[in-house]
């Protein structure tokens, strides 16, 4: 450790002689075992380590209190192991793994990690007059702004800043941090619903600005390798996160923010969804026509038509329109003896000509303006108010409202216009005013209901669908969506981006709206290939504006065939997407991963045409109208083999590959084994003792394993609660033998059942010899066109199994 302080100390100090801010000057540094105080003559730098990887810098101007108050982060400071020396001109405050070095004169702050320079304060704190953009006119409103300044490397690329449309490098750009809507968006928006206070870069570390009031990031907008971060108040605070893989990165930040739970089973299903369905009538009729296709479908979202007729006016009323939905209750359960459940929408926004206009108002929960009276204002829907969501009295209201539904048989929370949508400067909530709270409403708004959920419904699983949020919202169950994404080619091109970066930074449901919102636009073959492209993300949600229809079964013959065969094998990939949802829970990790994640392939950097889902599956969607083939890329450290047509593709090359109109390319890492489900009508029909499990053999792997979560998808917790079982399955050569072993860990609060298993062996030459389990000769069924054996085997799961096969 001392070696690699003093390599770090030569190093700054031949890199130092720039210094940071010419007026400011060191004074003296306090350290008090774990926490470090450095005194600047305007002011003090208060230094805390989260973890060995995560150590957090506030400044404090000498005018100012440190605001303790945090929203983002969970994390409790551990007992990390800290070094601290302070010599001549320098100081070095150190985890075992990051390091800050403090350089007195000329004063500057820099953090390297295991020795290697992450990035370097440049002008670190200061103030400046603000410097407007057009896109924000009227929203960021203020003559200055206050600012923290770093230092960047030439070769960096920078990702982050919450959901856009910018290609993966956002270096260049300087972005508002002003959550907003971008109706009809394609391949470029620089300012959508999540923006975060997030940057990631290609050197493998991230910065957190944990200040939740509006302002900018500046992602080197001048060219000149400067980092800003901007706001109008708050905190000067930030988190430098680092790790040794992209995946300990994005885990560490997890850790700091919170780990997001597990969705009940049912949310990988396909949803039903359109803006929207105006009765009960038209919702069972729409189910009906899913089940007499033999579509599989596990929800149904009601847009705002199940509180009123028109689109106008209504907004607020929040309880059934008895007109066009008489007997809510009996069709909410009828629905769900099929399998399906049912979301309603919900707005925070409280009209003055809707019915609960006079409540709100006695109730006393709307935010307010100067003199204490509703805040007011028109905007797309109306004259309204806004719910104050920081007031206790309000969340209780609001969360009354939802525990109603809840106890009718609604089974998930859709919040849209979360930005909020419409939230003039004016208006003031019960902490602070609508710019110090703008970007952290949908966050707190998904707060209020997955703390009503733990309170009143503790063993569910809440379903949180929301359009706004804040870093950290993944804790709350928050199910982010990108937005009303225009029903183009463009829209669906920039939608691998937007939830690949998203599931950077922590929110990894991130998907679209499936086929596109916005417009009336009717392409069969874009909505096609919009809904292959959905097999392989988060949530599979068809919606759009009702013109032109976004459920399957309301499109040609052609297309309806089409997206029916896609949603089956979403449905077949059940057990292993729902151990991807595991995997995030535990670790953080994405369900959608960038190819860099895994190939250091400099080109990969900006690269989001192709893309892991999960460990072992590469998606290249198909993008683009009229292609009958496509360039992919294959990452390198494995071969890969296309699940469709067995071909193996070496990795680390990129090869052309032909297109069909019945699938995307879809390639499966060789060694890997992927189980998949029976055919099911719905989520609810899920049969998990009974699994095709597919093992990609190479002939040059000598050993493979892979784990697979399970338990009864809607207890909250179950792994907490040992209500689980873990499938685990390896291979391994001995000589010309392969063997297969099949284990399981059971929690003790878990029914295990036997498991009824087909193993598929891929990429067999020929049929093997022999094939024993448990030294008695078995059958199996080898399909040369496809080169794979068939073996049909009972697992008992409290005894280990082996299937010997002699090639």
């Amino acid at each position: 450790m001392k070696l690699n302080i003093l390599y770090i100390t030569l190093i700054f100090t031949c890199s130092a002689l720039y210094g940071q801010n010419a007026n400011r000057d060191y004074k003296s540094a306090a350290f008090d075992g774990t926490h470090l105080t450095v005194e600047v003559n305007d002011g003090r730098y208060l230094f805390k380590p989260y973890s060995s990887e995560i150590i957090e810098t506030t400044f404090v101007p000498s005018n100012e209190t440190f605001n303790q108050n945090s929203h983002a982060v969970i994390l409790d400071p551990t007992a990390v192991n800290v070094n601290y020396s302070d010599e001549e001109n320098n100081i070095n405050f150190s985890t075992p793994n990051i390091s800050v070095i403090i350089t007195k004169s000329p004063f500057q702050i820099s953090y390297y990690y295991n020795g290697k320079a992450l990035i370097s304060e440049k002008q670190g704190y200061f103030k400046s007059s603000h410097e407007p953009m057009e896109m924000v006119q009227g929203n960021i409103v203020a003559d200055s702004t206050e600012k923290i300044e770093f230092n960047l490397t030439k070769d960096e690329v920078l990702y982050g800043a919450g959901a856009r449309a910018l290609g993966m490098n956002r270096r260049g750009f300087r972005l508002p941090l002003y959550n907003r809507a971008h109706y009809g968006y394609e391949t470029k928006s620089e300012l959508m619903n999540f923006t975060l206070p997030i940057v990631l870069s290609s050197k493998q570390y991230m910065i957190h600005f944990e200040n939740a009031p509006i302002g900018y990031l500046d992602l080197d907008s001048k060219g000149n390798n400067t980092l800003v971060y901007e706001t109008i108040s708050g905190r000067k605070t930030y988190q430098i996160i680092a790790g040794d893989t992209w995946y300990e990165v994005v885990e560490n930040y997890t850790k700091l923010t919170g780990k997001q739970p597990m969705p009940p089973r049912w949310a990988l299903g396909n949803f039903s969804s359109r803006f929207g369905y105006r009765s009960q009538y038209e919702t069972e009729a729409t189910i009906k026509a899913f089940k007499d296709a033999e579509i599989p479908v596990d929800a149904i979202i009601l847009d705002l038509y199940w509180f009123g007729k028109e689109v106008q006016g209504t907004m607020g009323n929040l309880e059934v329109d008895r007109d066009s939905f008489p007997d809510f209750e009996g069709m909410v359960n009828r629905l769900k003896q099929q399998g399906v459940k049912t979301i309603p929408i919900t707005e925070p926004f409280v009209l003055t000509t809707s019915k609960r206009w006079q409540e709100a108002v006695d109730k006393d929960v709307l935010a307010k303006d100067s003199i204490g009276q509703p805040f007011t204002y028109d905007f797309y829907f109306g004259n309204t108010g806004l719910i104050d969501v920081y007031k206790p009295e309000a969340e209780q209201w609001f969360w009354n409202i939802y525990k109603d539904l809840a106890n009718n048989g609604v089974a998930g929370v859709w919040g849209d216009l979360g930005e909020p949508e419409v939230h003039p400067s004016g208006l003031i909530h019960h902490t602070g005013t609508a710019d110090e709270v703008h970007n952290t409403y949908g966050h707190d708004w998904a707060r209020l209901v997955f703390e009503g959920y733990q309170r009143d419904f503790p063993e569910v699983r809440p379903f949180i669908l929301m359009r706004a949020g804040y870093s950290g919202s993944q804790r709350y169950g928050l199910i982010p969506w990108s937005g009303d994404v225009n029903r183009t080619w463009g829209g669906l091109q920039s939608q691998p981006e937007i939830s690949l970066q998203m599931g950077m930074q922590g929110l990894a449901y991130m998907h679209s709206d499936l086929g596109g919102f916005a417009g009336a636009n009717l392409d069969d073959e874009l909505y096609v290939r919009w809904l292959q492209y959905g097999v392989f993300q988060p949530v599979y949600r068809p919606h759009a504006q009702e013109d032109v229809p976004s459920e399957p079964v309301f499109r040609s013959e052609k297309a309806k065939a089409l997206a029916k065969q896609a949603i089956e094998l979403r449905y077949q990939l059940l057990p292993y997407n729902y151990n991807l949802v595991f995997e995030n829970n535990q670790n953080g990790t994405p369900l959608m991963r960038p190819l860099f994640f895994e190939d250091n392939n400099e080109v990969l950097l900006t690269y989001s045409k192709s893309y892991l889902w999960g460990e072992d599956i590469l998606v290249s969607p198909v993008l683009e109208a009229g292609l009958t083939q496509q360039e992919v890329y294959f990452p390198s450290g494995s071969d890969w083999v296309d699940f469709y047509s067995g071909d193996i593709y070496k990795g680390g090359t990129t090869q052309t590959v032909q297109l069909v109109d019945t699938n995307i390319p879809t390639f499966i890492r060789a060694g890997a084994f992927i189980p998949m489900a029976q055919p099911m009508s719905s989520t609810e029909a899920y049969n998990p003792n009974d699994l095709s499990v597919h093992f990609y053999y190479h002939s040059e792997l000598d050993e493979s394993e892979r784990q697979f979560y399970n338990d009864d998808g809607k207890t909250a917790n179950a792994f907490e609660k040992e209500a689980f079982e873990i499938l685990e399955f390896e291979a391994e050569k001995d000589g010309k033998w392969l063997e297969i072993e099949m284990e399981a860990e059971i929690g003790i609060n878990f029914k295990s059942e036997d498991k009824r298993i087909k193993l598929v062996i891929h990429n067999l030459e020929r049929m093997p010899k022999r094939i024993k389990i448990k030294g008695e000769k078995v059958n199996g069924i080898y399909n040369s066109n496809e080169k794979t054996l068939s073996i049909y085997t009972l697992w008992n799961i409290s005894e280990e199994k082996e299937i010997r096969i002699k090639l």
